[in-house]
Parts: C-alpha cells; structure tokens; sequence
C-alpha cells in the first residue's frame, strides 16, 4: 500500500470514529427546538405533541421556543445561525419552501444552510369561517367572492407562508381573489377570526379542527384530495371547485447544514419513534396530522418539489414580496 493509500485509509478510519463518537456524546445538553410562528399554529401544536416522547428518547430535556415573524423567516435564520451540533433544530411545515419561492428583495436562500432530518407528518389546509359570518359553506364563500373580488377578506399566518399561496390556488378555481390580511401566525390569527375581525382564514387544519368541532368556527372546506377522517363533514375544495384541487402542508424537522450525519441519523431514529408512539399518533390524528416519518431522503425530494410548486403560483399571479 503507497504512503498515499495509507494516509487516506487513516483520515476515513478518524473520520468514522470521529461520527461514532459525536453519535455517542450527544446530545450532552438540553436540546432547543425553535418553531419559526407564535403558539399556538399547527406547528407549534405539532412540536409540543412530539416533544415528550421525543426527550425520553433523547435522554436530555427538549425545549420548543417559538420565533415568529417574517412568514417564519426569522425564526429560521436564528436556527441557521446556531452551531451545527444538533442541539437547536427546527421544526417548520412548507412555509419554508414558500419563503424561498418569494424572498425579500437581497435575502440569502434559506434551503442551503439546513439538512432535513425527518418528514413527521403532513395534513390538510381549512378554509374557515365565524358563525357570524354568514358564509355557511363554500359554495356561497365563491359566490360572494365572484359577485365582489377582493370583498371578502381572509386571513393567512403570515405573507408569502403555503397558506397564502394555496390561498391564491383556491382563488384561482374560484375566478376571484380575496383581499389577503397577513398576521405573525395561526394563533393571532383564529384569535381574530373567533372575534369576527376577520371573514375568513385559511389554516392547517389542526390548528383549528377543535374550534370547529365545537361550533365556534365553521369549516368551509379542506384542501386535500379527499375529506379528512378526523373532519369527515368538511367537504374539499376539489368537491364544490375543482375536481383536481389538492395541496397539503406538511411539517419537519431540519438541523442546521454541517450537523454530523451521525447526529442527524439519531435525530430521525428518536423522531421517527417518537411518531410511532400510540398515544403521539393517535394525538395527531385527532388534530387531522397524517404521520409519515419518511427519512431525509425523501424529505429533501418533498421540499425541492414543494418550492418548485409555489414558484409556479409565484409566477402565475405575480405576487411579490411584502417589503418589495
């Protein structure tokens, strides 16, 4: 064997052992997950659901601190800026390819400073109203919007987040866009809406299926292809519109790039489990969540595919930035 062979036979042995070893320390402290929204909204709901069971696999204490504003940018550059130790993660849904489908003018591209780590679950976008409203279903949602475009006004977590962009879809079946009111979040959001500040909002549905149930908000319609059996009443959009019509949200969770595969595949093995749970899952789906867990493979295709998809809609209704 020539001194060269030898010399990179040893760099991948130390390198290897090296992976072993930053496997088998962390995590050596309490882990921070940051949810780039308010509490309150479906990701945060979706992290506090996983958190117990994913600290007991652990072994350390996992601490969710939600960072909104900026359509969950802000949140998202505080994980990027963090070391690539696995110690502070972030849990986000397809806001995240929406943001890089419609940057601020001069901002960085997000997507090459994270690694997914594991694809939890994805779920249904609501279409919601106030019984107030006077908007019993979607059918008289479309009617009032074509006979007035822009008359009725409908909330979004955020400018340029999935929820306004299949927002713009659901305009574009109906022949008529609302005027879209951007909040910092789900949870400022259905706080305006059960008030009536709002005529309607569109939201992952189970940031809102409770309130639904109860009868204090009204499910217009879902955004999957077919009904969600934890809102089988709730007819979809594809249904009442667009017999074509579907665009799920999905959640994640990603560590900042750099983060040792190691870590990141004992991340996705303690994720992956702790959605196998009985109660995690049985918890999720009563919120409308379907649990996928899919490894950062297929989480990486998810999200490639996602922000193509919202660039398109990007282009087709020339939306711009909110600080363009």
């Amino acid at each position: 064997m020539t001194n060269g062979r030898r010399t990179l036979l040893l760099a991948s042995v130390i390198a290897a052992a090296t992976a072993r070893a930053q496997a088998q320390v962390f995590p050596s402290r309490p882990v921070r997950i940051v949810v780039p929204f308010p509490p309150g909204g479906g990701v945060d709901v979706f992290a506090r659901a996983i958190v117990p069971a994913l600290q007991v696999r652990l072994g350390q204490p996992v601490v969710v601190e939600n960072i909104g504003g900026a359509s969950s940018r802000l949140g998202t550059q505080a994980v990027l800026r963090a070391p690539a130790d696995g110690h502070t993660l972030l849990i986000t849904n397809d806001t995240l390819a929406a943001v890089e489908a419609l940057p601020p003018p001069g901002a960085a591209p997000l997507l090459p400073g994270l690694a997914p780590v594991t694809l939890g679950i994805d779920a249904p976008n609501l279409l919601v109203t106030h019984p107030r409203s006077g908007i019993p279903d979607i059918a008289t949602y479309a009617a009032r919007l074509r006979a007035r475009p822009g008359g009725l006004n409908v909330g979004v977590p955020g400018w340029g987040t999935s929820h306004h962009l299949t927002s713009e879809l659901i305009a574009q079946a109906i022949g008529a866009r609302p005027e879209h009111i951007a909040y910092r979040g789900g949870g400022p959001l259905l706080a305006d809406l059960l008030a009536g500040t709002v005529d309607a909002a569109l939201v992952t549905l189970g940031a809102a299926i409770d309130q639904v149930r109860d009868g204090r908000l009204v499910g217009l319609a879902v955004t999957s292809a077919a009904r969600a059996p934890s809102a089988p009443a709730v007819p979809t959009v594809a249904e009442i519109l667009a017999p074509d019509f579907e665009q799920v949200t999905w959640m994640g969770l990603l560590a900042p790039a750099g983060t040792p595969a190691a870590t990141r595949d004992l991340l996705h093995e303690a994720t992956r489990g702790a959605l196998a749970e009985a109660a995690v899952t049985e918890r999720l789906a009563a919120l409308g969540f379907g649990v996928v867990g899919a490894p950062a493979p297929r989480f990486a295709e998810v999200l490639s595919g996602t922000a193509g998809r919202f660039a398109a809609v990007v282009a087709a209704t020339g939306i711009r930035p909110a600080d363009a």
